[in-house]
């Protein structure tokens, strides 16, 4: 005989389980606001206006008071200040950010911690991310579904990896093995490790099954990885091939980490879509990037932006150094080609390097990018690289990255005039007036 105990939990799962069957409909919410200074994500020439939301969507763009037709929204008043759309970063890792160092981390701690670094992110300015690399497909889903709060996210879930590749942090002690040994980062959907085309074709259709968006495959060396010095090319084109046919079976695409010019070329051989990284790449690969519409996801690592902290006294500084150092002739390159270029952080570490996450974008300027550009580049560009992944895009009710009618209702309102000094994004506590995702205010230093 069930207990009372019994009766009561079943009631209560079912009761969270049962869809709403009541006739009745949610209202339909609206913010006007008013008086802003509004760039678009496109065009570099601001305008001034108003703008009404309905629900998630922006619904009207006006440079004359808006006809409420009877609505009452929530009104406010934007004194002239400017208005961005919400920033999109194309390289982002949520799991591994916000985590002191030397923490001790198992699923449960990567969880707790990407729940808060989810929310960081929005307070930063962050609306959509695309992760590259870690077991966050229910972090997405609690933030659709409204539970915490963050920022959308496309993920690519495990990336995947050769033995011995960038995605390979078992212990040394690992080999030999099997290909159903699993360490406990492979357990958890972190990294996938995959040798030949049938594995590589496994892993990649199971990242799909999970929810990926895009899939990352580890094309050459890297700095964080143990086992594979910079210059190491990884992966046959063969095995690219079998990844690039598993994403465009799902209807999205292949891209990949990766630094040097054999590397690259052997994972465009694979039809491959996209890299990241690519800061030791040659003139000659980079022109190849631009004759094929290559996408060139692209990082601004920079001497004072943290990033190097985690490597000292450790062999690993060597190659991060290496990959520092390329990273202007990288965007040289970029620019002297007009190679589609993304944007993104390429962020892990403690809070206090996450915190400076901004500043990545700003150092666009030191690159030789103009503040439109940069802005531009964080936002409707980016939003352009989010395409790719077709019908396994799970945001297809309105424009990312972008404000204008019928977009979603991503935006910042941003103290200053940021196409004029970028460097106001760094200091977002205080320069961010207003923050708006989805329609919903997640921030507001304007009151109503």
């Amino acid at each position: 005989m069930k207990s009372t105990y019994t009766y009561l939990i079943t009631f209560l799962i079912l009761s969270f389980s049962l869809p709403d069957l009541s006739f009745s409909q949610a209202k339909d919410q609206y913010i006007l606001i008013n008086n802003v200074r509004i760039f678009n994500g496109k065009d570099e020439n601001l305008t001034t206006g108003n703008i009404l939301i309905k629900n998630e969507l922006i619904e009207k763009i006006s440079p004359d008071p808006i006809d409420l037709n009877g609505v009452s929204p929530q009104i406010i008043e934007g004194k002239g200040e400017v208005v961005i759309p919400g920033l999109i970063d194309a390289h982002a890792h949520i799991s591994s950010e916000d985590i002191p160092w030397r923490t001790p981390t198992d699923a449960f701690m990567l969880g707790f911690m990407s729940a808060k670094s989810a929310k960081n992110r929005l307070l930063r300015g962050y609306t959509t991310i695309r992760d590259m690399g870690g077991n966050v497909f229910s972090l997405a889903k609690a933030i659709d579904n409204g539970w915490i709060d963050g920022p959308r996210i496309f993920p690519s879930g495990a990336i995947i990896s050769q033995s011995g590749g960038h995605g390979d942090f078992g212990s040394f002690t690992d080999v030999p093995r099997s290909s159903n040994d699993f360490n406990y980062r492979q357990r958890n959907g972190l990294m996938a490790i995959a040798d030949g085309v049938p594995e590589v074709l496994k892993r990649t259709r199971e990242q799909l099954r999970q929810g990926a968006t895009q899939l990352k495959l580890a094309a050459g060396g890297g700095v964080a990885s143990t086992y594979d010095p910079i210059d190491v090319a990884q992966y046959t084109v063969e095995e690219y091939q079998a990844a690039v046919s598993a994403a465009e079976n799902w209807g999205t695409y292949v891209t990949v980490h990766v630094y040097t010019p054999k590397a690259i070329r052997t994972a465009i051989e694979g039809g491959v879509k996209c890299i990241e990284h690519g800061m030791l790449l040659d003139e000659p690969t980079a022109k190849l990037l631009a004759d094929k519409g290559i996408w060139w996801s692209l990082q601004p690592f920079t001497p004072d932006d943290g990033s190097g902290v985690r490597w000292e006294g450790t062999p690993n500084m060597k190659k991060y150094l290496e990959v520092r150092e390329g990273t202007k002739h990288a965007y040289q390159l970029a620019r002297k080609y007009n190679i589609k270029v993304a944007w993104g952080t390429d962020l892990g570490g403690p809070p206090e390097v996450a915190a400076r996450e901004n500043d990545r974008l700003v150092a666009l300027e030191r690159f030789g990018y103009t503040p439109y550009e940069a802005l531009k580049m964080a936002t409707s560009t980016n939003a352009e690289l989010l395409e790719m992944s077709g019908p396994r895009h799970p945001y297809s009710s309105g424009k990312l990255g972008e404000i204008t009618e019928g977009a979603y209702a991503d935006l910042i309102l941003v103290k200053g005039n940021p196409l004029e000094k970028l460097s106001l994004l760094s200091d977002y506590e205080n320069n961010f007036l207003l923050i708006i995702k989805n329609g919903k205010i997640y921030k507001n230093k304007l009151g109503k």
